[in-house]
């Protein structure tokens, strides 16, 4: 049987090699001039690995060990993870609005340089807000997540 301190060791890992994912997967966005499709989907190609190496192990591994081990650190550290995936929800809750209208107006596949993103619709700016302010959320709690967990793998497993 494989021991719970191995098991921790490759969950620390794999949650610590999403970040580069998702640093890459926004580079995509900033470094692009015009966002089309194809940047579009390389993006989200990124980004979806990240949140897949950091969603399978909480709930694959956290998630059911979580009442066994309640105490303060782990309640705080499950308190900041639900943060970070509430703010990706509110991050989708622009991205997905922003989606449809830059589709319905083929921005996607004939991108015009000459339109502003806001004049495609009333509300782009708050979608376009809702979007960085989630995805800024996600990351500053993802990381407060992370550190408070490699704090709590080396409390439980590093020998000193």
């Amino acid at each position: 049987m494989v021991s719970d301190a191995a098991v921790a060791t490759v969950v620390a890992l794999v949650v610590t090699a999403s970040f580069p994912f998702y640093l890459y997967g926004a580079w995509i966005i900033v470094d692009a001039e015009v966002v089309t499709w194809d940047v579009l989907t390389h993006h989200l190609r990124f980004i979806v690995v990240g949140l897949l190496l950091t969603t399978v192990p909480v709930l694959g591994w956290m998630l059911p060990r979580f009442v066994s081990q309640l105490g303060g650190l782990a309640a705080v550290h499950a308190f900041l993870g639900l943060q970070a995936y509430a703010m990706l929800v509110f991050a989708l809750t622009g991205i997905v609005r922003i989606f449809q209208v830059k589709r319905t107006h083929d921005m996607y596949d004939a991108p015009d340089r000459d339109v502003d993103i806001d004049e495609l619709h009333e509300d782009m700016s708050s979608w376009r807000w809702r979007l960085r302010a989630g995805v800024a959320g996600y990351v500053v709690f993802w990381l407060l997540a992370w550190v408070l967990g490699i704090g709590r793998y080396v409390i439980k497993y590093v020998a000193f």
